[in-house]
């Protein structure tokens, strides 16, 4: 099937344009993904010491994103996959580094595409919840909330499609300066929430 009357330039947010995800791997062939490795994420696992042992065995990927070049203008949407590989620091599960919005007055809508895990979140004045995701549920972040996916299959990606608006930025400082107020760990063989003992 053709396009009629445009779609042909790709990335065009004046007149819209289409994209390919693919559901089973997050992966695009339009847009390349950017990677987090695990020397990136130095002093964000609670277990300084199992990090340095993991490090030192392999500097894996724990996740790949989008960067969807939108136009960082108000009434545009930025979009695209994360793919959060399965593994553990310790007995901590694998997260994304997680952030709050520049523009704190910004929601943000996760579809699961494959996997399980939750979105931790948490918010300016302390309130903080941990909601389950699994393929085919739809999660909604809402304002003023901090959130990081963890992934807590023991060999399955967990993969998301997300949406927010353009222009809410990312603000990633806070959260490698202070960490979360919780984490999310393995007990008994299941995910258990603990409180971070380097919270500052």
């Amino acid at each position: 099937m053709a396009h009629f009357n445009g779609g042909d330039k790709p990335f065009d947010f004046e007149r819209g344009f289409v994209i390919d995800f693919d559901p089973q791997t997050g992966l695009s062939k339009t847009l390349d993904t950017g990677k987090r490795y695990l020397s990136q994420m130095k002093g964000m696992f609670a277990d300084e010491k199992a990090y340095e042992e993991a490090l030192a065995k392999e500097d894996s990927v724990v996740y790949e994103f989008h960067s969807m070049p939108a136009p960082e203008t108000p009434g545009d949407f930025a979009f695209g996959c994360s793919i959060l590989n399965p593994g553990k620091v310790g007995d901590e599960y694998y997260f994304t580094k997680g952030h709050f919005h520049t523009i704190l007055d910004t929601g943000e809508v996760y579809y699961c595409l494959k996997g399980h895990g939750y979105m931790l979140m948490e918010n300016p004045e302390g309130d903080w919840l941990a909601l389950e995701m699994k393929a085919g549920e739809t999660l909604y972040v809402p304002k003023r909330y901090a959130h990081r996916s963890i992934n807590v299959s023991p060999d399955e990606q967990l993969i998301t499609y997300f949406v927010f608006r353009a222009d809410a930025g990312h603000d990633y400082g806070t959260i490698e300066t202070k960490g979360y107020r919780k984490l999310m760990v393995e007990r008994d063989g299941k995910p258990a929430i603990i409180d971070n003992p380097n919270w500052k």
